[in-house]
């Protein structure tokens, strides 16, 4: 070995010092997806993004990480030429870390140990579906899809089906960004949760306009379900709870939506030119009785047709969504 690669190689050995990092590698390489992005690792190893983000980008100057920026998020993976010796390091010096990442709540176990290859397996379907994504598009939207409502919701059968859809969707939505021609208007609401608020205005909109308006909803801080005062409030529209889930804002969606409407979420929402922003001030049903849950979603729904006259005004929207029994409007 000549003295700049035995240079080198102190180099590496220096940055695998900090126990941190260690961790950090525990956790990618165990990773379902073989990646992650700041706000994972700095879930699991219990400190601030920022320092989290120092010690991934020392682990990448000396080319034991790649990195690779997706929509606001730069997500991390251990450089492929060097993935075989970092196992084999993690195996021999930090068995532990190793294990406590294999075993971390957030990751799939025994009968979902195989997760990638189901995700893999989605990914083809939906390609074959969506030719002009890319299957390499796909691919990377399914996996980030996964990990990104794992990180809210827990790993579990269910959760595939539900990444089927938001990927279906995060594709679609890139597609419609991209390509020009006649389409129906597009509103995105946003709340905090997107267990309420998001959910319902969404839900109303498809409620009146079916087809002729497309309908998303997301959140800045997605929860884990939506709200149990909501659920009644949807399933009177006709929604099924249980075929809802809160989903994290991305720039995909904020992009193909020709008006974007916040809800309590503050400046999250990226400001893109040519989109109409409206903000809605209304509570939040998650906080408030089933009595003020659907006094709230009677505010929703007054804006909401407002919106519909104005986007597709030749809707019939003089009839309001249907009241719970006993309760007049």
């Amino acid at each position: 070995m000549g003295p700049e690669a035995a240079a080198q190689v102190a180099v590496v050995l220096k940055a695998l010092a900090e126990p941190l990092r260690l961790r950090m590698l525990s956790f990618l390489t165990t990773s379902p997806t073989g990646e992650a992005c700041v706000c994972d690792i700095a879930t699991v190893a219990d400190v601030s993004q920022p320092t989290v983000s120092h010690h991934l980008r020392v682990l990448k100057d000396v080319g034991v990480l790649v990195s690779e920026r997706r929509g606001t998020w730069v997500w991390y993976r251990v450089a492929p030429p060097v993935r075989g010796a970092v196992t084999a390091l993690l195996e021999s010096f930090a068995p532990a870390a190793l294990d406590a990442a294999r075993h971390h709540p957030d990751r799939p176990t025994g009968e979902h140990a195989d997760v990638d290859a189901e995700l893999t397996a989605l990914a083809e379907d939906l390609a074959e579906q969506l030719p002009d994504a890319g299957a390499g598009e796909v691919l990377h939207t399914v996996r980030e899809t996964y990990t990104a409502l794992v990180r809210h919701s827990g790993a579990g059968a269910a959760q595939l089906a539900r990444v089927r859809r938001f990927a279906e969707q995060r594709l679609t939505d890139v597609a419609r960004a991209t390509t020009t021609g006649p389409r129906p208007p597009q509103v995105l609401f946003v709340c905090v949760a997107n267990a309420g608020r998001s959910q319902l205005a969404a839900a109303l909109v498809r409620h009146y306009a079916g087809d002729a308006v497309v309908a998303r909803s997301a959140g800045s801080a997605p929860a884990a379900a939506v709200h149990a005062t909501v659920s009644p409030l949807l399933r009177e529209l006709g929604v099924d709870p249980a075929e809802v889930f809160p989903k994290p804002l991305t720039d995909d969606a904020v992009r193909a939506a020709d008006v974007v409407v916040t809800m309590g979420c503050g400046d999250t929402c990226p400001v893109l030119p040519g989109t109409r922003y409206e903000d809605w001030v209304v509570g939040d049903p998650g906080l408030a009785s089933a009595e003020g849950a659907a006094a709230i979603r009677d505010a929703i729904d007054t804006r909401v047709r407002a919106l519909l006259a104005d986007l597709a005004p030749e809707l019939p929207l003089s009839t309001p969504a249907p009241a719970p029994k006993g309760r007049a409007r």
